[in-house]
């Protein structure tokens, strides 16, 4: 069963979304994190997904205490992307409770690095994939690079990578569909790796397809602020399971 993971950003400790990442469309929900985090919790969700959009901007984790809120009150894991470029910011993330470090940028800019955390902390580690016209994009969305995921992929592919989000910017908080034929492709082609489908989620019947192309995790985000994917959505999803 497809595993769905709910998404959280942040700016400024708030919960916001952002349309094709740009940070000048932004819509700051009221829910604070950790209220929408215990109603995830209790909707059976076992695994979220944090994006410190701030650290994301400044290269560097700048939300780290709502990190530690949720880690504290919360029993569920928690994946943290956003401005993790250094050993030590990968290290201040997990010593915050985080359970997983998704990185990206230093990914697909320092790739000797990428590996030896790779190498270091094993399925720790999450590869931030984020495309845009096919390209990967980094710095918080703001720069765009000549490779292709493929080629991203392929630099770690035999260095133990396990999970890798893809996140299509094109359709990032559109609620216009994902992307499938891409994520169907690229899990195929790399099925010791899992591909987390990110972007696009519109309505369940989308996550349903997903699954019956043979993805194994998907992110979730705008869908459930704009109410077109309900905590009862996600409780009967859990309850598969």
């Amino acid at each position: 069963m497809i595993q769905i993971i709910p998404a959280i950003d942040i700016i400024e400790g708030r919960c916001v979304r952002l349309s094709q990442g740009d940070y000048g469309r932004k819509k700051v929900y009221d829910a604070s994190p950790l209220d929408m985090a215990l109603a995830y919790q209790d909707a059976g969700i076992v695994r979220l997904h944090l994006v410190d959009l701030d650290g994301a901007k400044q290269s560097a984790p700048a939300n780290l205490k709502v990190l530690e809120q949720l880690a504290g009150r919360t029993s569920m894991e928690i994946e943290w992307g956003g401005g993790i470029k250094t050993a030590d910011a990968l290290r201040s993330v997990f010593d915050s409770g985080a359970t997983y470090g998704i990185c990206g940028s230093v990914a697909a800019l320092k790739p000797e690095l990428f590996r030896e955390w790779l190498i270091g902390f094993g399925p720790k580690v999450i590869l931030g994939a984020d495309i845009r016209d096919g390209k990967v994009s980094v710095n918080g969305w703001l720069e765009d690079t000549q490779l292709s995921i493929e080629e991203l992929i392929d630099l770690f592919a035999a260095d133990g990578l396990g999970n890798v989000i893809c996140t299509d910017i094109s359709r990032d908080g559109m609620l216009q569909g994902p992307a499938f034929d891409l994520y169907k492709d690229l899990q195929q082609h790399y099925d010791a790796i899992d591909i987390t489908v990110s972007g696009g989620i519109s309505c369940m019947a989308d996550i349903e397809k997903l699954e019956e192309l043979g993805l194994r995790k998907v992110i979730v985000g705008k869908a459930i602020y704009e109410g077109r994917i309900t905590m009862k959505d996600i409780e009967r999803w859990s309850l598969r399971g």
